[in-house]
């Protein structure tokens, strides 16, 4: 199995069949998806200008889109040789039991879903790779109220997600699944009780 870097080489190689270049660009969703495969690929279709569904897309704009999953791909891949090497710090100095982050981050590994967005129509409008320093910036700083991608607080708990974990709270604005430890335990009480305000 060609690996993403193979794969994207494809995606540039002007001596190869434009269908073939397409068909590189939607498996290297297979080794990186921030938003899971089919709103990933809906993202990048729609900052790249071209239709999802279009099977003769300018060869210009697939290259633009590889060249935004390949900048975000960057950026998750120094965080998780930053991550391992603190985890590796931290097994030394005898902190052997992994937190809430490091159980997430145990369900991302790669990269697949780490801003997941179960409705592949609504993601974030922003660069792939702005998406991910946030939600790094947001990991790697106390919980807060609101979504760590675009600073909306309208967070709906929601149940069923074609994703591991199968619920959590989803932020109504941009789409994502908000991973739990960037947010407080009373925003996520909030979430799951449907926005109703919590007696002090």
């Amino acid at each position: 199995m060609a690996g993403f870097r193979s794969l994207a080489r494809q995606v540039r190689d002007p001596g190869c069949d434009l269908a073939l270049r397409r068909y590189s660009l939607r498996k290297c969703l297979e080794k990186f998806a921030p938003y899971g495969h089919r709103a990933t690929w809906d993202h990048l279709c729609s900052r790249a200008g071209f239709a999802p569904e279009d099977r003769s897309p300018d060869p210009a704009r697939l290259v633009a889109a590889l060249q935004e999953l390949e900048e975000a791909r960057s950026v998750w891949l120094a965080y998780e040789t930053d991550f391992t090497e603190r985890r590796r710090k931290e097994k030394h100095d005898g902190l052997r039991r992994p937190g809430s982050v490091d159980d997430w981050h145990r369900l991302t590994w790669g990269g697949f879903g780490v801003a997941w967005c179960d409705d592949p129509r609504v993601h974030p409008g922003e660069p792939l790779a702005e998406v991910l320093r946030r939600l790094i910036a947001a990991l790697e700083r106390e919980p807060g109220a609101s979504c760590p991608v675009c600073g909306a607080d309208r967070l709906v708990w929601r149940y069923g997600l074609d994703h591991e974990p199968s619920s959590g709270p989803v932020c109504t604005d941009c789409g994502i699944l908000v991973p739990r430890p960037v947010l407080t335990p009373r925003t996520l009480e909030y979430a799951r009780r449907g926005g109703l305000l919590m007696s002090a």
